[in-house]
């Protein structure tokens, strides 16, 4: 058992079992972010095998990332009482086996509920790898680190749309939720060899359930409420209940959180105006990252009439890019401020929508992939940045809340920015009940505000 301690694993990889430690957790990020990702280039063929509008084909976009936004919060408390070892292990293992059953679904209901699993066992997979780095790193090597791990949550989704494309022109749309399977059983294999033990447990304490159900409650009734704007007529009086609802259980879930001596989210620690403020700028980061994965490979398919492996491939230069420039980004978060590069990416991702929203039907295929790559570019420069400002000052002890309350944040931003794309494109000009070019630009136009007004919070972030 001493093994598999720091100092045991150390002792027997010698210096490289850091960054052994660091591709095991990569493999669950990846994995998680793919399949995030890598069903929007199959939306297409799943609306019309089961004859179903992007009304409601966007749930399995959205209900991955909310079930894995309300999970995710849950990895403080198991970290605390099972260790990265066991957690990850067991988190891997369950996603493989929900995925290989959501390929086999023969409904869009059943196919929903896999997505809304998996997206429940990726929000416990995701916190891990901020939090083994943070653990396992000098302070000095922590930007390093977060820039190479991050290669994983970024290449994802740049990478992601090519081999979805591939299975789905190749094969079948049912193979983009089988293919993370194999690399999540991978990770459990290496997890368990190369993860440690906890080298100490916290006082047992009870976990935060109410909470946790209070939470899942109002992601779901509010993306619901929000979900219900897209088909208006005859349901205003659903939709004006559903944000009551939603903003009671907001207030009791917050008021539950301050009153319980274990809460599920550490809202103290938002009293720290660095760390308030670097959370502020991931919900930016979650809004651009899924968002624009979301949008890319439906705009170009629906709007420009790509094929699956076109919009795939349009991915493919960004994801090369970032491969370069993401440990770059990661070794600058080291030496320079946290809020200039914050502010780097942002204006970098914010010209790229711009970009996008002013392109028109006879716009060359090389450009289209300049625009992508420039707006993964900024991703890269703000994701490190906004890890290592947030987390620096946090000790030891604060850092699984801290981890998995500034991944919490992105993902809301993720949900909710998915679902403000799907509603301005519903609401946009349709024809013959296809969005057209417009409702995509000013999708676009949206996704460019939002993130630009990014830089108010950030600009109050200090070093």
């Amino acid at each position: 058992m001493s093994e598999q301690t720091v100092d045991g694993l150390i002792a027997r990889y010698g210096s490289r079992w850091r960054w052994l430690a660091v591709a095991t957790v990569m493999l669950g990020t990846m994995a998680s972010v793919l399949s995030a990702t890598v069903v929007n280039v199959a939306l297409h063929d799943i609306m019309l095998e089961f004859g179903i509008r992007q009304g409601q084909v966007h749930w399995l976009a959205t209900g991955f990332i909310a079930a894995m936004t309300t999970t995710m919060l849950a990895s403080a408390w198991l970290l605390d009482h099972l260790g990265i070892r066991k957690t990850l292990a067991s988190a891997m293992f369950l996603f493989a086996v929900i995925s290989v059953a959501g390929g086999f679904a023969v409904s869009p209901d059943q196919l929903i509920a896999a997505r809304v699993a998996q997206g429940a066992m990726a929000g416990l997979m995701q916190p891990m790898g901020m939090y083994l780095v943070f653990r396992i790193f000098p302070r000095d090597q922590r930007g390093r680190a977060m820039g190479i791990y991050g290669m994983g949550v970024i290449l994802a989704p740049a990478l992601g749309p090519v081999l979805g494309g591939f299975l789905v022109d190749q094969l079948s749309w049912r193979f983009v939720m089988f293919a993370p399977a194999p690399v999540t059983l991978l990770g459990v294999f290496m997890a368990w060899r190369f993860l440690p033990l906890p080298e100490g447990r916290p006082e047992s304490y009870r976990f935060d359930l109410t909470g946790l159900a209070l939470l899942g409650t109002t992601l779901g009734v509010t993306l619901d409420t929000l979900n219900r704007l897209q088909d208006l007529a005859g349901q205003e009086w659903r939709v004006v209940a559903g944000a009551l609802v939603s903003a009671t259980l907001l207030v009791c879930f917050v008021a539950h959180e301050r009153r319980t001596p274990h809460p599920l989210a550490r809202l103290t620690l938002l009293k720290q105006p660095v760390f308030l403020c670097a959370n502020l700028g991931a919900l930016a980061l979650g809004l651009a990252l899924f968002g624009s994965t979301y949008l890319i490979p439906l705009f170009v398919q629906t709007a420009l009439g790509f094929s699956a492996t076109e919009a795939g491939l349009l991915m493919l230069p960004a994801g090369v890019v970032l491969g370069i420039t993401f440990p770059i980004a990661g070794r600058l978060a080291d030496r320079q401020s946290a809020r200039r590069l914050v502010i780097i990416g942002i204006g970098l991702f914010a010209s790229s929508a711009v970009l996008f929203a002013l392109s028109d039907l006879e716009l060359a295929f090389f450009w289209l992939a300049f625009w992508a790559v420039l707006g993964r570019v900024g991703i890269g420069f703000m994701l490190p940045a906004l890890s290592t400002g947030a987390l620096n000052p946090l000790p030891p002890e604060q850092l699984g809340a801290g981890s998995s309350t500034i991944n919490f944040t992105r993902q809301l931003g993720g949900a909710l920015g998915v679902n403000m794309v799907a509603l301005t494109i519903e609401f946009g000009e349709h024809s013959g009940g296809v969005p057209t070019l417009t409702a995509f630009h000013s999708a676009w136009w949206l996704v460019a505000i939002f993130v630009a007004l990014a830089v108010i919070p950030v600009w109050k972030m200090r070093d």
